[in-house]
């Protein structure tokens, strides 16, 4: 009986976890923090990549919900990535996710991209597909469990249904667009918000 440790060691398929999208009707992280506290309690490690601002009130909503977030930072079993700053650099040698200790280790890793920064700032709708595609790449290449979301107050009909029809493609692995792509004048925004 060969247990893989012989010439043929035994390959297991990967699995494939999709990203969960919730787009979230309240401001502040109320809809996906439950996610995040399963993860560290059970001992996997989280990352949330979000802008400065979603990130201050998941980290004041983990303290009061009885985690020492700076405590989890430093050991590494919580990482914040701040967007859009981090996105240019995330295949980076020098990156933030290589300076984060992505332990892949653990039983599992947890990623969570709040994209709400992105629809507010009149970012294109091809720039904001390629960050998307950057960021599912990366997940898939550490098999972790992702959760997506979005705060929609303020977006319209036709760019909410946009926001799902992104996310799916870049979930699915749409081709990104090249990395020299520039941001398209934001007159030309597919995202209006009321």
């Amino acid at each position: 009986m060969n247990m893989g440790a012989g010439p043929n060691p035994i390959r297991l398929p990967s699995i494939s976890r999709p990203c969960q999208l919730v787009v979230r009707r309240q401001e502040g992280p109320a809809e996906f923090l439950r996610f995040i506290q399963e993860g560290l309690e059970v001992g996997q490690q989280v990352v949330a990549l979000a802008g400065a601002n979603c990130l201050t009130n998941l980290a004041r909503a983990l303290n009061a919900g009885g985690l020492q977030t700076q405590n989890l930072l430093r050991s590494g079993r919580l990482v914040f990535l701040t967007a859009p700053e981090c996105l240019e650099q995330l295949k980076k040698p020098d990156g933030p996710i290589q300076r984060a200790r992505l332990r892949r280790q653990t039983p599992m890793v947890r990623w969570v991209s709040d994209w709400s920064w992105a629809y507010f700032n009149g970012r294109s709708a091809d720039v904001l597909l390629n960050y998307q595609n950057r960021v599912h790449n990366l997940v898939r290449s550490l098999e972790a469990l992702s959760l997506c979301t979005v705060h929609c107050s303020a977006l319209q009909r036709r760019s909410l249904l946009a926001v799902l029809a992104d996310h799916r493609r870049a979930v699915r692995g749409h081709t990104p667009l090249p990395e020299s792509a520039q941001i398209p004048n934001p007159r030309n925004t597919l995202y209006p918000v009321s």
